[in-house]
């Protein structure tokens, strides 16, 4: 199929090795830490008013923050195959939640070629099984939070404790027992903060009594977006489960029934404060419900900064921290109640934006902050580049290493491109691709043939469609001609407009249903 690249060649892994003219001491790690789901404006270093992130700032401060980073596919499995491969959607063959074609080039397959240690820890969800890894465990589809099941070639095991701290463990053994004659390449990727946002117990309790300030759009009509907005089904009114909310389901259900009762979208909820028992309704209800989800979000996100310092302290005890890039990012944004919703998928700001922090001792400035674009398609090509080994022609994203070491390169780019396909798919969100440039957005609902105009320096929080207004015609124009323009150059045929790959089995999931391997599902309790 055209869609997918050709398979990983001994040819190709000749000419890497060949590159490779540094001695394994002079070559630098890198630490690759990416979390699920984690809304840029929920680190401090970001701006946030509701959180404070300190561990995750401290690399920001030593290092790089990229203002302007966005992801090509706001939703999980595209975006970690494109991070693998360099490249969009239409070309690795994952648009949606269909298993990954592990024979394809990746990143982890060249550096491997190239000398280095791979390993990947924590959060896979791609389908098949990792390959060019040295060492990987892995989550089994989304994993759990609590005694999290990882499974490895030899099979499924329970973890005891909680999600975020046991990924942690596992990666500081993996760095331990890794060879000390070549340098690393670690994938250590988070289940936090995805949903449920189940934090852990210490952090939980910070947050438990903490009152969020509202977004502005927390109460969005909608007026102007008629195209998808009001049909989507990841509203914090109307779609937030018992489940999400962390409701106490009645005694003596049986587990389908639990199930059942959780899965509903509650209209009213009974709550208890200061002794006396209440029952929300409408505006009051809703008001808990945004209060309730931002509190277990924000404590998850708390525990990745308390556990991304653990990892942090630990390389500075073994000398490591002089020689490691480390980068800090997440698989998509996330909605923190901005246009009244949670969730991605969406082109606007929220979902497309992420956090890009990076620190490398020596050769990134400390304190440094870009607004040149980047994307999660650039991240191979910046791997290999600060690995020294070429970077593959087919790779749609650019190395970040110029602008790491402080250039501003002259023909970087001024412009994205983004393309969702799932629709309708379980939140009825309407596929749309669109261009991104520094002072406006264009998007496009195919299926609906409807498109959206927003002008983000008068209109950051994107609540204007200004699509049919007459004095937008010439930037309609414009925008139009280079969103023909990027869709060209990244070949973009519209591979899956009409049809996209069914969602795919899991083969981590299956392993821990069966129970397959040496190790069993239990064992490790």
């Amino acid at each position: 199929m055209k869609w997918f690249s050709a398979p990983w060649t001994t040819s190709l892994a000749f000419c890497v090795l060949s590159q490779v003219l540094l001695h394994a001491a002079e070559r630098p790690n890198i630490l690759f830490v990416m979390t699920d789901d984690h809304a840029s404006h929920a680190l401090s270093c970001y701006g946030s008013k509701i959180n404070q992130t300190p561990n995750l700032d401290r690399i920001a401060s030593e290092g790089i923050r990229f203002e302007r980073a966005f992801v090509c596919n706001s939703i999980c499995t595209p975006s970690r195959a494109t991070v693998l491969t360099g490249k969009y959607s239409h070309l690795n063959g994952t648009p949606v939640f269909n298993i990954f074609n592990g024979e394809q080039q990746t990143v982890a397959k060249i550096l491997q070629a190239g000398g280095y240690h791979t390993m990947m820890v924590g959060k896979w969800h791609l389908g098949s099984d990792p390959t060019g890894f040295d060492y990987w465990t892995i989550l089994p589809g989304q994993g759990r939070y609590l005694d999290p099941v990882l499974y490895d070639k030899s099979g499924a095991r329970v973890y005891p404790g909680y999600a975020t701290e046991v990924i942690t463990d596992i990666g500081i053994a993996a760095l331990k027992n890794r060879p000390k004659d070549k340098p690393f390449f670690m994938m250590l990727h988070h289940k936090a903060p995805h949903r449920e946002w189940e934090p852990d117990r210490i952090n939980a309790a910070k947050f438990a009594n903490l009152k969020i300030q509202e977004p502005a759009t927390l109460r969005d009509d909608y007026a102007t977006r008629p195209a998808a907005l009001p049909e989507n089904a990841q509203t914090i009114r109307h779609d937030l489960t018992r489940r999400d909310l962390k409701l106490t389901p009645p005694e003596n259900l049986s587990a389908q029934e639990k199930n059942k009762w959780l899965g509903v979208k509650p209209t009213e909820v009974e709550i208890e404060e200061n002794g006396v028992k209440k029952t929300l309704t409408g505006e009051p209800l809703f008001q808990w419900k945004f209060q309730k989800y931002m509190r277990d979000y924000l404590a998850c996100v708390q525990g990745v900064d308390d556990q991304v310092g653990r990892l942090r302290a630990w390389l500075e005890s073994e000398g490591l921290s002089k020689n490691t890039v480390i980068i800090y990012t997440t698989d998509n944004g996330f909605f923190l109640g901005d246009n009244g919703m949670y969730d991605k998928r969406f082109m606007y700001e929220p979902s497309l934006r992420i956090p890009l922090i990076a620190s490398w001792p020596g050769v990134i400035q400390a304190g440094t902050v870009t607004n040149l674009f980047a994307l999660n398609a650039d991240y191979a090509p910046t791997f290999l580049d600060i690995a020294g080994l070429p970077v593959p022609g087919d790779m749609q994203g650019q190395s970040l290493l110029p602008i790491l070491k402080g250039d501003q390169p002259k023909s970087w780019r001024t412009s994205m491109y983004y393309r969702y396909y799932h629709d309708p798919g379980p939140h009825n969100t309407r596929a749309h691709y669109g261009v991104r440039t520094e002072s406006h957005k264009l998007i496009y609902y195919w299926k609906k043939d409807a498109w959206e105009l927003f002008d983000l320096i008068k209109d950051p929080q994107e609540q204007r469609n200004i699509y049919d207004s007459p004095d937008a015609a010439p930037i309609i124009e414009k925008l139009k001609a280079e969103l023909a323009r990027l869709r060209s150059e990244l070949k973009d045929e519209d591979e899956f407009a009409n049809e996209i790959p069914k969602d795919g089995v899991d083969g981590g999931v299956l392993k821990w249903q069966t129970g397959q391997g040496p190790n069993g599902p239990t064992a490790g309790r």
